[in-house]
């Protein structure tokens, strides 16, 4: 059943069944014609990076997975690296990374996104492939469509929905896996004790994925995905883009077996074939569209036929509106959105690399009390009271020690009270202990002192850790 190649097809071939595909308007389903190429080719490859979703949380660090975004405790684990809502300012920074980054690439070189990563895209492309399969040819496709209810409409249908089911329930698990243990999830789900949040998520996703990518397709493009709609302020006349090239095309006339060509006719043969493997039904000889996700498949089914004719490839081809009408392009380099955008991705990538060099396994802060900010002993010395707040990142409860000093040896006679004993320093989250801060009042120089607080501790394979915060010892005028 699978799709005969435009090469192995005649001229006539190829225009009796120009016809079944039209340019889409929104009134019927998109049945898009397959055939190989360099740019499928690169689709397909483009596809299999999605494998990371479905493996990526059965991967192991030890005696958890490797890759956890646990949300009931506030914790995103990934490999060696672990994250508490402390640290989530740099997710902004690596929100904004891909947003600018995604900006960047549509500006050079289109909605390349959309052609060969988007999740929707993958998913429609492993769909239709299935349906292609399953149910021939797009002719045979849209007579089925047609046809009356009868078992073997039914059987086949029943197995194209089957293995629908089965890749959507995969995307469900998959997806719920990433925010709680992945065999443990197996496990809960069919002995019936996962909670109802995971059966929600897993039945949302096994519908969404059937009505966008299955049943929906091209429209949710066209219809629901907002990027669709703002491509447009993204890409100019120097953006790299799947192009037709008018000036070697037009006039396009089809040719007759046994006539020659009209001397004003262009290389483009009317095959409608860049039509027929749209998976959008786009016209690209019309211009660029808000349906193009530029995958490039119209450049294969043009190349194709431009081999059959014996004309030279590139009728269809990336390259941009300043290129096919021959004015002189702008360097990459001159142009001021380039820098825009390259100044905005380094100063968000900066702040991750920066927030991820300063990450503490142990973190301490330390809160003065306001209120009394000192009290006056009975003794004469100065009291001072502190919270200590211990930030325990690591996977394992931790006891630690806590102490201070005064750097310079200003605060002598110093005696620090609650901080005799070791604490224990629960994981992934802050133990807070009361610490109080004694200073006999002669020795004070100054009302404001600075004071550092240490805490330190080592883990059960014998590794140190420590952190230290500076706070000020406040005492009466002199």
């Amino acid at each position: 059943m699978a799709e005969k190649q435009i090469h192995e097809q005649s001229l006539e071939e190829l225009y009796a069944e120009a016809h079944e595909h039209t340019i889409n308007v929104g009134d019927v389903k998109i049945h898009a014609k397959r055939m190989g190429g360099k740019f499928r080719n690169l689709k397909w490859a483009s596809n299999f990076l999605w494998l990371i979703f479905f493996i990526g949380p059965y991967l192991r660090l030890g005696d958890r997975q490797a890759v956890l975004l646990d949300i009931p405790n506030r914790q995103f684990h990934i490999f060696n690296l672990t994250l508490l809502p402390q640290d989530l300012w740099m997710l902004s920074f690596l929100l904004l990374f891909f947003a600018i980054l995604l900006a960047v690439v549509t500006a050079l070189a289109g909605r390349v996104w959309c052609g060969f990563f988007c999740f929707q895209t993958v998913w429609t492309d492993v769909f239709t492939w299935i349906e292609d399969k399953l149910e021939g040819t797009p002719a045979k496709r849209r007579k089925l469509e047609k046809s009356p209810l009868n078992a073997a409409k039914i059987i086949v249908r029943a197995k194209k929905y089957a293995l629908w089911f089965l890749i959507a329930f995969l995307t469900g698990i998959s997806f719920t896996a990433w925010f709680t243990d992945a065999y443990d999830l197996w496990v809960d789900l069919f002995t019936l004790n996962a909670s109802s949040t995971v059966y929600i998520t897993v039945s949302m996703f096994i519908v969404g994925t059937i009505f966008l990518a299955g049943i929906l397709r091209e429209q949710t493009c066209f219809w629901l995905c907002p990027y669709a709609r703002i491509q447009a302020v993204m890409i100019d006349d120097t953006s790299i883009v799947p192009s037709y090239d008018v000036s070697r095309g037009e006039k396009r006339g089809r040719l007759l077996k046994g006539k020659p060509a009209s001397e004003d006719q262009g290389d483009c043969v009317d095959c409608n074939q860049c039509v027929a493997v749209c998976p959008t039904g786009v016209d690209i000889r019309g211009g660029q569209q808000e349906g193009c996700i530029m995958c490039g498949l119209c450049i294969d089914a043009c190349d194709a036929v431009m081999e059959k004719i014996n004309k030279p490839a590139g009728l269809i081809k990336y390259a941009s509106w300043d290129g096919i009408m021959g004015k002189e392009e702008l360097p990459l380099l001159k142009r001021p959105r380039v820098w825009v955008y390259g100044a905005i991705l380094l100063i968000s990538i900066l702040g991750v690399v920066l927030g991820l060099s300063g990450m503490e396994s142990l973190e301490l802060k330390v809160l003065h009390a306001r209120q009394p900010l000192f009290v006056i002993q009975s003794d004469g010395t100065i009291q001072n009271r502190y919270t200590m707040k211990v930030l325990n990142k690591m996977n394992e409860d931790i006891r630690v020690t806590i102490s201070a000093d005064d750097g310079d040896g200003d605060l002598k006679g110093m005696i620090v009270l609650g901080a005799e004993k070791e604490i224990v320093a629960t994981h992934g989250t802050v133990t807070a202990v009361t610490i109080f801060v004694k200073v006999p009042r002669k020795n004070l120089t100054e009302k404001s002192q600075p004071i550092t607080f240490h805490v330190e501790g080592k883990d059960s394979a014998g590794e140190l850790y420590q952190s230290n915060r500076e706070s000020i010892f406040i005492g009466p005028k002199r």
